[in-house]
């Protein structure tokens, strides 16, 4: 049976793959980033997954506003990483892991979430960007991926709510899947951050420290909120952290969180966190 061992929450910030590929890890300015990310990708290569599964949404890529889906889910065998018009990142293709992603897909669709089903659809810095920071990739990515893109752009959004219960279906999904596999689930997106209009550049870092703490105690709050909460509290494009819900929804009721980096240095506030499932009470 395959099995989830634990989440990641992360920005996708593109800034962040432009500086690691410009190695300012040891900048003044980008160093508490990258020192964020190094207990993340030790943890990886101490619980070697055998698939990451990827929630991110695309930045009008792949996908378009005449035709942008709510849920899309990759099933090719391999996936490369887009040209978002400075040339493509220096970054290997990464395996996909088909099998897994079809019988997700077969899954989702008998638990009543319609998906969008692509192949062949490069993944731009929403997914590429912290995956970078995440995992040494020369000679190949230690593991598979399966990408996951939700419709955070183009309103209707998919509700709060929605992305929580997807990720309960995916947990049982994943469960159902009749292979010894090691599984992590990564939400991307946020934290608060407005990039465009009369709130450009609005952050809030008592928001963002809550919205930290309401994902390990009380995910169903967060789900209960609507968009209207999250643009409020945490600018337009924060909203894109309900992706962060699936991820939640997909590791059970009780998590353990064992990293959190929290970075505000430019218009985004960037965060990263590692989320255990928490081991079961003792009977009395």
């Amino acid at each position: 049976m395959a099995r989830i061992i634990g989440g990641i929450g992360t920005s996708h910030v593109p800034t962040m793959g432009l500086a690691h590929d410009k190695g300012k890890h040891n900048d003044p300015a980008w160093a508490p980033l990258f020192q964020g990310y190094a207990p993340v990708a030790q943890w990886l290569a101490e619980r070697k997954p055998d698939v990451m599964l990827m929630i991110y949404n695309d930045h009008a890529n792949s996908f378009f506003f005449d035709c942008y889906p709510t849920f899309a889910l990759g099933v090719s065998g391999t996936h490369e990483f887009a040209d978002e018009g400075a040339g493509k990142r220096n970054l290997p293709d990464i395996s996909g892991h088909s099998e897994l992603a079809v019988h997700l897909a077969e899954q989702l669709i008998a638990d009543e979430f319609d998906l969008t089903i692509f192949q062949d659809r490069p993944l731009d810095h929403g997914c590429n960007s912290p995956l970078s920071l995440m995992s040494e990739y020369q000679g190949g990515w230690p593991f598979a991926l399966v990408p996951l893109q939700v419709n955070v752009l183009q309103y209707p959004l998919p509700t709060a709510n929605r992305c929580y219960r997807l990720g309960q279906a995916l947990r049982r999904a994943i469960e159902s899947f009749d292979a010894d596999l090691n599984v992590v689930v990564v939400g991307t997106g946020g934290l608060s951050h407005q990039v465009h209009g009369e709130r450009s550049g609005f952050n809030n870092e008592d928001w963002d420290k809550t919205f930290l703490e309401w994902i390990v105690t009380d995910p169903e709050r967060l789900a209960r909120m609507k968009h209207v909460d999250y643009i409020r509290l945490g600018g337009a494009e924060s909203v894109e952290t309900i992706m962060w819900l699936t991820m939640r929804g997909a590791l059970g009721a009780s998590v353990q969180e064992v990293h959190r980096n929290y970075y505000l240095a430019t218009s985004t506030a960037m965060a990263v966190t590692v989320y255990e499932t928490a081991p079961a009470e003792s009977a009395p």
